[in-house]
């Protein structure tokens, strides 16, 4: 064989490992992710729904539910809830997987073999995109139904009448029209003691009351009637209505020693039906909701345009402008106008000034009534058009929200795994308290736009994406971090930047060496000493007293000087370190750090600081701002001369 036949073989089998290498890869990350993603989804939507029954547990305790009637109702809620569990899901379970790679140094080996974050995602990519478009077709085609079903269900269920558990020494009133009272029960027999029974189903005005000393209660066979069988009792009862004059109201006393009375009390679970449910926007999808934001627009601008022409036609208080007939469309009208003489403008004040004082009022206060009802016409007319509104924005929000969950599953992918790589911590601890914070966010965010576009406050696109547009950013940006290995979470790097943008004082830190390497020449020490506490006192003579403001925005503080004194401080600092005297050694950390700051010297472009001069709000709030700073450098130079002089003294005695 040649040589370049040879060549192309070892490539052709260096190509076969590498794509077995890499397949089998894929498959590794992929059974990493997916039972962590399955894990995390069931534990968030179990979360989420016991949140659901939290808030609805007062509308299904004692009323006698059927474990299947309830069952059905969870598993709706549950597939109801499956769009706020897969995000937090998909963003735990990336971050677990990258983070226990991490932690194990698998994502570094894998590193080294030439892969980069961005292949080793791939696989995961793939998967979360396939998630994202299920997403899709599940909130278009499943979470309508499902949502019809639940909120059916459940309207259904606040409509059933509670179990009938009378408690002992107060008054029971969920029977509808009745109050009972019962002093006593036996919980074995089921037999009450001195029962007090309040009839007001036909009014407080004609209630009848039955005192029994004992009694039993049950239900009919159809559950549509609650039959009580009273033992040894009276009963009083109104023969009338008692009026409002009437004094004496007559009414009729019984006495009996067995008696039945049948109460209406339907305790049936009975389902509403989910017809009227299904024409609300939670239970469309994206074609229906469509037609109908075009059905309702098509409405509202015939409804405005209607309200419109009536403005324009309709006559105040009865007096008709001049300009009437134009604004009707008909040709007949137009007609009508033209063959009218002129109407000449009248003097209302002449004609009100001919009236007399009785008249004037009737007619003030016709004029007050006529204003009165045709603001309340006007309101009834703009309530109605903000109904219609909301209703249009909500049929846009929903539509909206079919695509506002599949981007929140890639971009939360795209913050979670290279989030995980970043800070290389597995399991539930670290994991779990970053994603919780970060969906808390995002929930925040999101709510507050949807709650801002429901109400017509901001438009609805702009509320709807307004979580994904804040959170795009930090996908992005921890995606090209953790790719360029770059640290995020460095405390020191941060608070150096933000020193460095405040202009913050930094402190120099010079520890004692134990070991020193490269002596000190004595001559070239006191030389360097010499040169800084020259530099210093010069700058002190030059720029030590305080500038006004036309001298501030004329030459400022020159950057250049400061840039390179501050580097002479730094330089001669390193180069003492290395001194073996600890009296020289222990003065170092008095020499200040000496930084350039653009509030020394704002600009060096001639016209812009004639700008900024001629324009005293803006320069003088600058040089306000500047003048701590500056006395601050001041003093920061004359702690260079004191040291410096000082060192110069601890050297020549040496």
């Amino acid at each position: 064989m040649s040589h370049a036949e040879v060549m192309h073989c070892a490539r052709h089998t260096f190509c076969i490992v590498t794509m077995r290498i890499v397949k089998r890869l894929y498959l590794f990350i992929l059974k990493s992710f997916l039972p962590l993603f399955a894990m995390t989804f069931f534990i968030v939507l179990f979360i989420v729904l016991m949140q659901f029954l939290w808030k609805y547990i007062d509308d299904l305790v004692g009323k006698g539910l059927s474990f299947s009637v309830l069952g059905e109702l969870f598993f709706y809620a549950a597939v109801t809830l499956v769009p706020m569990a897969l995000p937090l899901a998909i963003l735990l379970a990336s971050l677990m997987t990258f983070g226990n790679l991490g932690e194990r140094s698998e994502l570094t080996a894998i590193k080294a073999s030439g892969i980069s974050l961005l292949h080793v995602m791939k696989p995961l990519i793939i998967l979360v995109m396939a998630i994202a478009v299920g997403a899709f077709f599940f909130q278009n085609d499943i979470l309508p139904k499902a949502q019809v079903k639940m909120w059916t269900l459940l309207f259904s269920m606040k409509q059933k009448s509670p179990e009938v558990e009378i408690p002992e020494g107060s008054f029971y009133d969920q029977i509808p029209g009745y109050n009972l009272y019962v002093k006593s029960k036996n919980r074995e027999t089921g037999v009450l003691y001195d029962a007090m029974i309040y009839d007001i189903s036909r009014g407080g005005d004609n209630s009848t009351i039955l005192l029994a000393d004992s009694a039993r209660l049950a239900f009919t066979k159809d559950s549509k009637y609650l039959y009580l069988h009273l033992f040894t009792g009276e009963q009083f009862e109104n023969l009338r209505e008692q009026r409002s004059l009437d004094r004496n109201v007559p009414f009729r006393r019984e006495s009996f020693v067995d008696k039945e009375v049948l109460i209406p009390f339907d305790a049936n679970f009975n389902r509403l039906d989910e017809g009227g449910m299904r024409k609300q926007y939670v239970g469309k999808n994206m074609e229906e909701l469509r037609q109908t934001i075009d059905s309702i627009s098509v409405r509202v601008d015939s409804i405005g345009a209607g309200y419109a022409s009536d403005l324009k036609r309709t006559s105040f208080s009865g007096v008709m402008r001049s300009n009437y007939f134009s604004d009707m469309e008909s040709a007949d009208s137009i007609a009508a106008a033209k063959a009218l003489d002129p109407v000449k403008p009248m003097q209302l004040d002449s004609l009100l000034a001919a009236l007399s004082p009785a008249q004037k009022g009737d007619l003030y206060k016709q004029a007050r009534q006529l204003t009165s009802n045709r603001a309340a016409e006007l309101e009834f007319r703009a309530l109605t058009m903000s109904d219609e509104k909301r209703s249009i924005r909500r049929h846009e929000i929903e539509l909206i929200k079919k695509f506002t969950l599949s981007v929140a599953c890639i971009i939360f992918f795209f913050i979670g795994a290279p989030l995980g790589a970043i800070i290389r911590k597995g399991g539930l601890g670290t994991p779990l308290v970053i994603s919780v914070l970060l969906f808390l966010f995002y929930y925040i965010i999101d709510n507050t736009g949807y709650k801002m576009a429901r109400d017509g406050r901001i438009e609805v696109w702009v509320g709807m994406w307004l979580s994904t547009s804040v959170l795009l950013p930090l996908g992005i940006f921890v995606t090209y971090k953790a790719m360029n290995d770059s640290s995020v979470f460095n405390k020191d790097l941060y608070i150096s930047l933000i020193s460095r943008w405040l202009g913050l004082r930094e402190k120099r830190h010079v520890p004692m060496k134990e070991v020193i390497i490269n002596e000190v020449s004595k001559r070239r020490e006191e030389s360097m000493l010499v040169r800084l506490y020259g530099e210093a006192r010069i700058w002190l003579r030059r720029n030590g007293g305080m500038m006004s403001y036309f001298e501030y925005w004329k030459r400022g503080y020159a950057l250049k000087d400061i840039e390179r004194i501050g580097a002479l401080v730094d330089e001669t600092v390193n180069y003492l370190h290395d001194s073996r005297d600890l009296k020289v050694n222990s003065k170092l950390e008095q020499f200040p750090v000496i930084k350039p700051l653009w509030i020394y010297h704002p600009t060096s472009r001639r016209w812009l600081r004639l700008t900024l001069e001629i324009l005293f709000p803006v320069g003088g709030l600058i040089y306000l701002l500047s003048i701590p700073y500056c006395k601050r450098l001041v003093k920061e130079f004359e702690a260079v001369e004191k040291t410096a002089l000082e060192e110069i003294r601890i050297v020549n005695k040496c």
